[in-house]
């Protein structure tokens, strides 16, 4: 039922005659599925949607489609409705968008009781996929390689902390602490507190249980921090599993009294990453394949176009105020715009050999959308192929030293003012709507932290001022 074999061109949202729900319908004829999720991806990566009884979602929606307000992508982290998206606003009336089920993403969820979740493509009005839909960017991407013959194969690997709920009060207080369920630095350890063991078991066990099993669980650096991996392949697939496993680990979570949080800096001198794994095929053929102990031709096409146009994107792989406080040097985060092999201080890290030879793009933090991170990867690859770019030389050592690679932005302000002089076209990845609509994001994101008083005001004002 999720095996997640996104209509095999990668030419976008399409929708079988019958539904192409065989396998979910089975399950709800055994009363094994009751009730269907049927879920959109949000613009900060979350899941919005709908519950529906599974007996209506089969009769009525999976061939019909259903509607949603169309502010789910017009929002902040908060749910405000705000002013300034051609999408959705007062002015539009904030009209529906419809939802279009994906045959290829439902799945069954072994952490809710006969649930079943579907992923869907926002539709407009004019029956066309909403460009600015994150699921919609990415599949544009995909498009693309396809027209090209390639397909990109893709493996994210995900960090977050987990916590104990003690923060319940904070929407009366103002105020957080995060409490880590562990207090040591257990980077590769395999013996973990007793909580913290049987959080991991029950995630590895229900992502299992639903088609999407982990590849492997890793301890990390900060306390209660680890990395999750999944198996390498279908770049959307991978997205749609970032999100399960998110909604997974919130559920979990939830039934003990644990949180994971997926901030990209939770805490003072702790990063979490979403790093994103990447190679090309060609016609079946690896186009990163290595000979004589030289990297590739088209790997340096594509490293060169990464590191040409990564740093006028990061408004996609870095989307909040809270993102650019984990790039620090000693983090593991990068901090220039550098390549190397097998170097982990740079922001483009070669591994592998042979036929396995990929990059490792570590810029992205944990709180990345993992349908526009991804799309921005694919559109610099691409830029750097079609313009068979050169890189400079790989960095060998430190990459925190390099002083003449072009710096990671600093904040999102510097993001947002590198945006505007990108080499690559906005009609390669996002349209000029597109464009401004991201960007109308994140003068929202920073308008908010401008003019909110935060613990670090008080601390260092409240008795001295």
């Amino acid at each position: 039922m999720s095996d997640n074999q996104h209509h095999a061109a990668a030419t976008g949202p399409a929708q079988q005659e019958d539904g192409g729900f065989e396998d979910l319908r089975h399950l709800v004829e055994h009363g094994a599925v009751t009730t269907v999720l049927l879920a959109v991806p949000d613009m900060q990566g979350r899941l919005k949607g709908k519950r529906y009884d599974a007996a209506h979602f089969l009769a009525s929606v999976a061939t019909g489609g259903a509607d949603m307000c169309a502010y789910v992508f017009a929002t902040d982290v908060d749910m405000r409705p705000l002013n300034g998206f051609a999408l959705a606003s007062f002015d539009t009336g904030y009209g529906d968008m419809g939802l279009l089920p994906d045959p290829g993403s439902a799945h069954q969820l072994a952490w809710m009781p006969r649930t079943a979740l579907v992923f869907a493509d926002a539709i407009g009005h004019d029956g066309q996929p909403v460009a600015v839909a994150p699921r919609q960017i990415l599949w544009k991407q995909l498009a693309r390689l396809a027209s090209r013959g390639i397909t990109a194969r893709v493996g994210l690997e995900t960090e977050f902390v987990l916590c104990h709920e003690a923060f319940a009060d904070v929407a009366e207080t103002g105020s957080i602490e995060i409490e880590p369920v562990d207090t040591e630095n257990r980077d590769y350890s395999l013996d973990y507190p007793r909580v913290m063991d049987r959080f991991l078991t029950d995630l590895q066990e229900c992502l299992a249980g639903a088609g999407r099993p982990i590849e492997a669980i890793k301890a990390e650096s900060a306390p209660g921090q680890v990395e999750i991996t999944f198996p390498y392949g279908d770049p959307m697939a991978a997205a749609d599993t970032h999100l399960l496993l998110k909604h997974a680990a919130r559920t979990i979570g939830g039934q003990s009294c644990l949180v994971p949080t997926f901030m990209a800096a939770p805490a003072t001198g702790v990063g979490s990453g979403c790093h994103i794994h990447l190679s090309l095929v060609h016609d079946g053929v690896p186009l990163f394949t290595e000979t004589g102990g030289r990297t590739p031709d088209a790997a340096r096409h594509v490293i060169a176009g990464l590191l040409d146009v990564l740093p006028h994107l990061a408004v996609l792989y870095a989307p909040t105020v809270n993102s650019y406080k984990r790039f620090a040097p000693g983090s593991f985060a990068p901090v220039n715009f550098t390549w190397g092999r097998d170097n982990r201080t740079c922001a483009i890290r070669v591994i592998g050999r042979g036929d396995n030879l990929h990059l490792e793009i570590r810029l992205p933090g944990a709180d990345a959308n993992p349908y526009l991170a991804p799309a921005a990867v694919l559109a610099a690859a691409q830029h750097g192929l079609d313009h068979k770019l050169d890189p400079p030389h790989p960095c060998v050592g430190n990459a925190f030293a390099e002083t003449g690679a072009p710096p990671v932005p600093g904040s999102l302000e510097e993001a947002l003012a590198a945006l505007d002089s990108s080499p690559l076209p906005a009609s390669d990845l996002l349209t000029p709507e597109g464009v401004e609509h991201y960007t109308n994001a994140a003068r929202h994101e920073i308008a908010v932290h401008r003019t909110t008083v935060t613990d670090l005001d008080l601390r260092r004002g409240f008795a001295t001022a």
